[in-house]
């Protein structure tokens, strides 16, 4: 993306203005990759779920490190293509923001707590994301005032566009300039090739990590092994030749292969035998990591967390009073009710003359007066929660 594209006018267009310095030796998306970089959502995702919830162990990937992983593979196949690395690096530190706290499964109990409570919005963590970009991040400006992010169209677009599967067609971005907030799951390849990068890039992330963590935790027996073992060996025909499916060796051929194979004209391609080799390992790390019976038992803990958090804070509802119904019990539920207050004031019409004082320039998101924003601001706030954080909260809630 470079200011030759047709598209060029339309990938830097933002939803707001963000302040401008005398002299500004930034691009438009090196700005984004610095605001994201700098956002408390980017610090968050060290404490969020990749694949094991919770983890102890510092040497497991936690959502911060998939981002990096992503980043550096995506950057690579950038440079090797010509395409504008500072566009792929913002999007790819940008792509996960949203995303809940225990993985993939809390966003499930997200989805099915919004579809159980009447709410129009359907939750998808990459919706969420850009959602969080939009509206929930704010950043301090040189007068000290609190404003959206307000990052440029492509970076948003590739936020949003960033997951789906990847077919043996060949990705190639969609010419639509479309509102983003209409975006339905999957509807969309992403509008420059530098989403398309990330959106292959997050792909082959996970699959070389995933069994590097699995492996630490024992989830494999040596069955497994021999089965991964001859997944990579089948493919004669490729030039892949791994003795054992290792992060290094794997994404390095992967992205080597998908390099060589892509045109302008035919789009982000892989060989055929390497698209099969890398579709079997992703079900592998699927039937033995994703649902290994191993995480069955910390599924039913999320499920009780955040639902018990939701409830409990659901129940202070009181229109125009509401702030008033949580302040009684500051010292019962201390963390949770402060910063559930905070959250409100900050995105809400409850307390107008606070907001000015605190200088929250940011979009009001929430009507105090309707029930159902109530419940959205309830279901944002759980969202941006980190594993450690809610797991302290649901503790606060149950101990004496």
């Amino acid at each position: 993306m470079t200011p030759s594209n047709p598209k060029w006018e339309n990938a830097i267009t933002r939803i707001g203005d963000i302040y401008q310095k005398r002299y500004e030796s930034r691009s438009e998306f090196e700005r984004d990759y610095n605001r994201i970089l700098n956002s408390a959502a980017y610090s968050r995702l060290k404490h969020k779920t990749q694949v094991f919830f919770a983890t102890n162990n510092d040497h497991v990937c936690t959502r911060i490190e998939h981002v990096n992983i992503v980043a550096s593979i995506a950057k690579s196949i950038a440079r090797s293509l010509g395409l504008n690395v500072e566009l792929v690096e913002a999007i790819a530190f940008g792509h996960d923001l949203g995303h809940s706290p225990f993985g993939h499964h809390g966003e499930r109990v997200i989805a099915s707590i919004m579809q159980e409570e009447g709410l129009n919005n359907v939750f998808w963590h990459e919706k969420n994301s850009l959602r969080t970009v939009d509206y929930l991040e704010t950043l301090s400006n040189y007068n000290g005032e609190h404003e959206n992010l307000n990052l440029t169209y492509a970076v948003r677009d590739g936020i949003v566009c960033h997951c789906g599967e990847v077919d043996e067609n060949a990705i190639k971005p969609r010419n639509e300039f479309v509102d983003l907030e209409k975006i339905n799951k999957g509807q969309y390849m992403p509008y420059t090739w530098e989403g398309c990068v990330v959106k292959i890039s997050d792909k082959l992330a996970y699959i070389g990590r995933d069994i590097q963590d699995a492996t630490i935790y024992h989830f494999f027996t040596k069955d497994d092994y021999a089965t991964l073992k001859q997944i990579a060996q089948n493919f004669t025909k490729s030039k892949i030749k791994l003795k054992e499916v290792n992060p290094t060796s794997l994404i390095y051929e992967l992205v080597t292969d998908l390099c060589e194979n892509s045109t302008l004209e035919d789009g982000l391609n892989f060989t055929h035998e390497n698209f099969l080799l890398m579709n079997q390992i992703k079900q592998f790390i699927y039937d033995k990591v994703c649902m290994n019976k191993r995480l069955e038992y910390f599924h039913s803990y999320a499920d009780l967390v955040m639902r018990t958090i939701y409830k409990v804070l659901k129940e202070y509802y009181c229109g125009a009073d509401t702030l008033k119904a949580l302040k009684k019990d500051t010292k019962v539920y201390t963390k949770m009710v402060v910063d559930f207050k905070k959250h409100l004031i900050k995105y809400s019409n409850v307390d107008i003359d606070y907001r000015a004082r605190k200088k929250y320039k940011n979009k009001i998101i929430y009507d105090i007066n309707s029930y159902a924003d109530y419940k959205q601001a309830i279901i944002d706030y759980i969202s941006c929660m980190t594993d450690k954080y809610i797991m302290k909260i649901y503790n606060d809630l149950i101990t004496f």
